[in-house]
């Protein structure tokens, strides 16, 4: 039922309202196709930029294991001159024995402080609290 308030729309607001909604599926299907190319394309963009940071690294792993491989040649080098050197060092003078009783002897002398300290602290009479005590000191049974 109509209200007797209400206008009939004229033709150009019919004309005007219809085209408005009509308008209205057509730009939501092609702000959708836009949107579905531009994700498409993003995510194209991603998987070239991994490609291209996953190929960047595998040639730096590549570098790295050469520098390594060159790293061990160096050291095996190294290891197999090692004899060659042995022969030719001075022999070595006892120098452990002198460590081994200076140790023994400040391990000596800390135990003797300490059992020092013990012996005085034992020795000293106890000092009576300020504070009365906190539990009975004779129990009642």
């Amino acid at each position: 039922m109509r209200l007797a308030t209400e206008t009939p729309l004229t033709h150009r607001e019919r004309l005007t309202r219809g085209l408005a909604h009509t308008a209205g599926g057509p730009v939501d299907v092609a702000r959708g196709a836009v949107g579905l190319g531009g994700a498409a394309v993003h995510r194209g963009a991603v998987e070239l930029r991994r490609r291209y940071r996953e190929s960047q690294l595998s040639d730096r792993v590549a570098d790295v294991a050469d520098a390594a491989a060159r790293e061990l040649a160096a050291a095996q080098e190294v290891v197999a001159g090692l004899p060659q050197l042995l022969e030719g060092a001075p022999p070595r003078r006892r120098i452990r024995r002198s460590w081994l009783v200076l140790g023994a002897a400040g391990a000596a002398l800390v135990a003797g402080g300490v059992v020092a300290v013990l012996i005085r602290r034992s020795n000293r009479p106890q000092e009576p609290s300020p504070r009365p005590p906190s539990v009975d000191a004779q129990p009642t049974l």
